[in-house]
């Protein structure tokens, strides 16, 4: 029988089209391994037409950022009534804005650090909160315009009222967890590993330390206690159906041992549309789930719905 034909849809016009071109080549060379049928979309304003010009069976989302991870191009595809990977309209656009995702995944159980949404312009000569914080845009990915805000500096960060700042007027302000970066892939209704991220020569895992070769050391599976392992499985699993993830999603978590094992556990953020680039995070902790990364993505294409 004659495998899927695919479309994959990449670059786009977010911050993050390097990272989509990266991952979406990466995948279409994969699945074209694998037997099926692979045509590379560099998504523009007139994808709609392309698409239903194309007629393929399956949208492989390889975009990432506004537009592509935010419940954009998932409402077309739903609308052009072609099947897609990864999460659907309401489960995009809840999980891209990071305050929404965190008032329900807290309803749900999940712990997450206290935080403050405001207008970056309120930001003048007094803190926010107490240091130490982090600063992040609140529809944005892969790190963008992170800000830390170490316990000794005298005043807030500068750079989030320049000209410069690029990032949308609403951020998030979040008390800073210090600890081990951990982050657990969830494979439809299963979290299928927990790794640890050690960012090489980075305060901490930033655009650089994700995408760039060497950037960061990946140990899967992460050398934590098993009970804090499972437990990092069962709060993943929560937050993608609390959201209502579908195919792949990955939740990164801080976790403080310095005082004790049981120390603290804080979710950060779902990603419904982690990277796939030769560096990302979820196919090295699908890999040592015994997934190749073909398997991985003919899961996924065959995983792929509308009305998700």
């Amino acid at each position: 029988m004659a495998k899927k034909h695919v479309a994959m849809l990449m670059g786009g016009f977010s911050s993050e089209r390097p990272v989509s071109l990266s991952s979406g080549n990466a995948c279409a060379a994969a699945l074209e391994a694998e037997g099926y049928q692979v045509t590379r979309v560099d998504v523009g304003r007139d994808v709609a037409s392309v698409l239903a010009e194309l007629r393929p069976d399956v949208a492989f989302n390889a975009l990432h950022g506004p537009f592509g991870e935010d419940g954009t191009i998932q409402g077309i595809l739903e609308y052009l009534e072609i099947p897609y990977t990864h999460s659907g309209v309401l489960a995009s656009a809840l999980a891209m804005d990071k305050e929404q995702a965190k008032i329900v995944a807290k309803a749900a159980g999940v712990p997450v650090a206290e935080a403050k949404v405001m207008n970056r312009f309120d930001f003048t000569t007094k803190h926010p909160m107490k240091p130490p914080y982090v600063v992040k845009p609140v529809n944005e990915g892969s790190s963008f315009g992170v800000v830390i805000v170490k316990e000794d500096q005298s005043h807030p960060p500068q750079v989030i009222t320049s000209p410069e700042w690029k990032y949308g007027n609403t951020v998030m302000v979040e008390r800073y967890i210090h600890g081990r970066e951990l982050t657990c892939a969830v494979m439809g209704d299963v979290a299928i590993g927990v790794c640890e991220i050690i960012p090489v020569g980075h305060q901490f895992y930033d655009y650089d330390s994700k995408y760039v070769a060497g950037g960061s050391n990946h140990v899967c599976p992460a050398k934590i206690s098993l009970k804090i392992y499972q437990k990092i499985q069962t709060l993943a699993l929560k937050a993608h159906q609390a959201i209502g993830c579908k195919g792949i999603s990955r939740s990164d978590f801080r976790y403080d041992d310095r005082f004790s094992e049981d120390g603290e556990l804080i979710w950060l953020e779902v990603n419904t549309q982690p990277g796939m680039t030769p560096t990302s995070l979820v196919p090295d902790i699908a890999k040592a789930a015994g997934h190749t990364f073909g398997e991985l993505l003919s899961w996924m294409v065959e995983d792929a719905s509308c009305l998700r």
